[in-house]
């Protein structure tokens, strides 16, 4: 048995625990807030609820995973709803209707009414996408990268699939019609990426969302925290609450202790940290010495966009909104490049709409509508002032639901209140507010991405977005995987 703390109690954290508990350690946990989930924290406001972080459940094997290894069946617990559509995509430009969904009879049909010349060519593309999901999730999502020769050994098969290609490249090789092109190349946002400069590799999303489906936990994310709480609660996993780290000691090359800001120390055996990889490199080592590879990550690295969401309660229902609704503006390639390039908060902007009361009335009061809407934004290297113009950033969002999909929602809307690239770097610690931590560029992908166990202190590992295999709940999920492997392989 091993004395093993983690830092951090965000999914990539939970993971860690329930799978180092799993082989008989004794288990610490540190939370920094009074309640667990990371960027999945839950807002009340006026009867309404909300999910703050992810809304839905992709690869939801990994959740059965961790409920499995404690000998526990999550369905005596959770009940996850199978989506569909999974995503309806809206472009405002021209006011068509496109249902990305399980049904792909009903898919097929919706390419062909749109560009019949392209039915063909999605099913090569999801083809193509299976090959890559096959090498890019089942090989190497929970395969260690802390070695050079690990990523040589896969190099042949990445150039064999064009892996440097864009997403959106890959996608246009098959599909002709903008929207269309639109809605297959639009995954790679929904983990912090540019399309135009993500790694066709992160095609295997969509690969992944045809085997599995995409899931609402009824009762929202924080019902799923709540349950994977309670479970490791049930096997004797210590959490410690409000307790924010300070610093991390480290003698003779080995992490010995954690100092925290309400003065306790704790020795520790192992450390995983499910904190930013950069803000422990510059902020909890401090001064102690880093490695040459995380330096480079701390001082070049990408970071993803920001995010600006608004929440808000509707006095009345909206049948017709699916569950989640991709509003597209009239720009694509040129809008990610003012917010991912040149950092410039563009006059338009697309939108991703929450609407958890389409699955779960529940969130909202009765005959009433619980939503948030998400817009890409520059992280806070473009330096605006988020304070002074969210305001107004709210109203212009507001109003262009209100002339389209949601109309008359600016006088029904109630309880709203806004979250900046500001609130993500004070809430959730990221460097610079970014809303997924370091971008999934082919060259801070894999070993280029801070390694799981750290260069210098063995016993320091890292689970969450900003190591390997990256953001979303199953990158972060397969983070621990990938950690286990290292300390059990």
């Amino acid at each position: 048995m091993q004395k093993i703390s983690i830092l951090g109690g965000g999914f990539g954290g939970i993971a860690a625990a329930i799978r180092m508990r799993a082989h008989g350690n004794e288990v610490t946990l540190f939370e920094r807030l009074d309640t667990l989930g990371g960027r999945a924290q839950v807002f009340e406001r006026g009867g309404y609820t909300h999910d703050a972080g992810p809304t839905v459940i992709t690869a939801p094997i990994l959740f059965y995973e961790l409920f499995a290894l404690l000998g526990e069946n999550l369905e005596d617990h959770l009940e996850f709803r199978a989506l569909d559509p999974w995503y309806q995509f809206y472009f405002s430009y021209d006011k068509t209707i496109f249902d990305y969904g399980p049904n792909q009879e009903t898919m097929l049909a919706q390419i062909k009414s749109l560009s019949p010349k392209d039915v063909d060519g999605y099913l090569k593309m999801l083809k193509a996408s299976q090959k890559i999901f096959e090498l890019g999730y089942e090989k190497l999502a929970s395969q260690p990268f802390g070695k050079l020769m690990t990523m040589v050994k896969y190099a042949p098969d990445i150039i064999r699939l064009r892996g440097y290609r864009s997403v959106y490249s890959f996608v246009s090789s098959y599909i002709r019609h903008p929207n269309l092109r639109q809605a297959f190349s639009i995954q790679p946002l929904l983990v912090g990426g540019n399309p135009f400069s993500t790694s066709s590799i992160y095609s295997l999303i969509h690969a992944l969302e045809q085997k599995w489906g995409i899931y609402f936990c009824m009762g929202g994310t924080g019902k799923l925290v709540n349950e994977l709480e309670k479970l490791m609660k049930r096997h004797d996993i210590n959490i410690q609450y409000q307790h924010d780290a300070d610093q991390i000691h480290v003698k003779n090359s080995k992490v010995t202790e954690i100092s925290f800001k309400n003065g306790e120390q704790h020795s520790v055996d192992k450390l995983i940290c499910n904190a930013d990889p950069v803000q422990v490199s510059s902020e909890l080592l401090g001064q102690e010495k880093i490695s040459l590879h995380n330096t480079f990550i701390k001082k070049f690295a990408k970071h993803s966009m920001g995010l600006f969401v608004i929440f808000f309660g509707s006095k009345i229902k909206y049948k017709n909104i699916a569950h989640h609704t991709i509003w597209m503006g009239p720009r694509y390639k040129e809008l990610l490049k003012d917010i991912f390039d040149d950092h410039k908060l563009a006059e338009d902007f697309s939108i991703y709409l929450h609407r958890p009361t389409c699955t779960d009335p529940s969130f909202a009061p009765s005959n009433a509508d619980s939503f948030y809407a998400l817009i890409p934004v520059p992280n806070l290297k473009g330096g605006h002032q988020w304070d002074e113009i969210k305001e107004e950033f709210t109203a212009k969002v507001m109003q262009a639901l209100d002339n389209t999909i949601l109309p008359n929602i600016i006088e029904q809307s109630e309880n709203i209140f806004s979250m900046t690239p500001v609130d993500f770097k004070t809430n959730y610690r990221t460097p610079h507010g970014s809303g997924f931590s370091i971008a999934p560029l082919l060259s801070q992908s894999a070993w280029f991405r801070t390694h799981n166990q750290d260069d210098l202190y063995k016993n320091l590992f890292y689970v969450g977005a900003g190591t390997h295999p990256g953001a979303g709940l199953p990158g972060v999920i397969n983070s621990a995987k990938v950690v286990e492997r290292i300390i059990y392989p």
